[in-house]
């Protein structure tokens, strides 16, 4: 079979597999390594010291680092619903409402990894990635015309918008590189930016981690910052904000060939807060089991959602706060102490987070 031939069959499978994009780009070493350097100077990962390693930055800077003999570099997209929310809170960012994308897509990539060693006749070196990995794949899914990066840094289709997961495939294998895409597409357009309500888009296509609520709900794991909190509205797992306001994601408009794992959980559409402040150990890990939202862990979890009932505000979930002051961990008891003195005007501990008294 021909380079021709072996690409769009490729594709071809691709998009049987559930990735209606998909790309070809070389693994030659990113121009804009000096962009992500200058931003990781600048402390803008947070906590994710992980991004910033010597070895990750190595690997980052060249993708053959990763895989000796790479030639080719397969850029993947799968689409998920559109938010159902609205820009003043949404519960659940809408690609955390049903099975882990992590899970689904590589599955799938295994897939297609076989399917090429079958058609060319023998095993093929290779390393994928969902979101996973030490490469730039924003970056090499624009390289591989996929779409162009917005200000709001998020990978932007002209038709699918940004609500689709990005996966690649290294391959020891000779492809044909499709062309980049060079048109930046969203003009004068700032929504994102005047939009995003903890101010985490520094400047165009500048995030900081520090200030974003995906991050703050999911991966710092330390009490939220107090000047941000009520910035946080009712969001407990994530963030769509920069999303619902990018005209380039049309309201109403659904991407027709989305995987039915990815559909949403009904119960996690209209999540009652108060009731999920008692999730147990035991209760939050089954119900979230297979799930992204396991990853802020219960205690993240639960310190969310108390933050979240602080704004809501709703004098009938004091109760459900004043139980969670007696929580097994310290994270979710001061978020609910922070919570009700929102809601009340007045400071109230639990016993087990009280100071002790002077004897006497």
């Amino acid at each position: 079979m021909d380079t021709l031939s072996l690409t769009r069959k490729i594709k071809e499978t691709a998009h049987q597999l559930g990735f209606p994009l998909c790309g070809v780009t070389t693994p030659d070493p990113p121009p804009h390594l000096d962009f992500f350097q200058n931003w990781l100077a600048a402390g803008y990962q947070a906590s994710m010291g992980w991004i910033g390693t010597e070895r990750s930055l190595t690997r980052r800077a060249d993708p053959r680092a990763i895989l000796p003999g790479c030639k080719s570099i397969l850029t993947l997209g799968s689409p998920y619903p559109a938010p159902r929310g609205n820009i003043q809170g949404g519960n659940i960012a809408a690609y955390a409402l049903n099975k882990d994308y992590h899970d689904v897509l590589e599955k799938r990539l295994r897939k297609l990894v076989d399917a090429i060693e079958v058609w060319v006749g023998k095993p093929v070196a290779n390393r994928w990635y969902v979101d996973s990995g030490p490469v730039l794949e924003k970056e090499l899914a624009m390289r591989s015309g996929l779409g162009w990066i917005g200000k709001n840094t998020l990978l932007i289709n002209r038709e699918y918008g940004s609500y689709f997961f990005l996966a690649e495939i290294l391959l020891d294998l000779d492809l044909n590189a499709d062309s980049p895409l060079t048109e930046n597409y969203c003009g004068t357009c700032t929504r994102c930016l005047d939009t995003c309500p903890t101010g985490a888009l520094r400047e165009p296509y500048t995030l900081d981690s520090n200030r974003c609520i995906s991050y703050l709900t999911i991966e710092h794991h330390e009490e939220i910052p107090q000047e941000l909190r009520s910035h946080l509205g009712d969001w407990i797992f994530g963030c769509d904000i920069c999303q619902l306001v990018c005209p380039w994601n049309k309201p109403g408009k659904e991407a027709p060939d989305i995987l039915e794992d990815f559909l949403p959980q009904e119960e996690l559409l209209a999540v009652d807060l108060a009731e999920e402040l008692g999730l147990s150990q035991e209760e939050f890990s089954a119900r979230f089991k297979g799930s992204p939202i396991k990853r802020a862990k219960r205690k993240g979890y639960l310190r969310n959602v108390a933050i979240a009932l602080g704004n809501c505000g709703e004098e009938e979930t004091i109760p459900a706060l004043e139980k969670a002051l007696e929580d097994q961990e310290p994270l979710v008891r001061e978020a609910a102490e922070w919570a009700l003195e929102k809601i009340t005007g007045e400071r109230k501990r639990g016993k087990t987070i009280a100071k002790e008294q002077p004897k006497g």
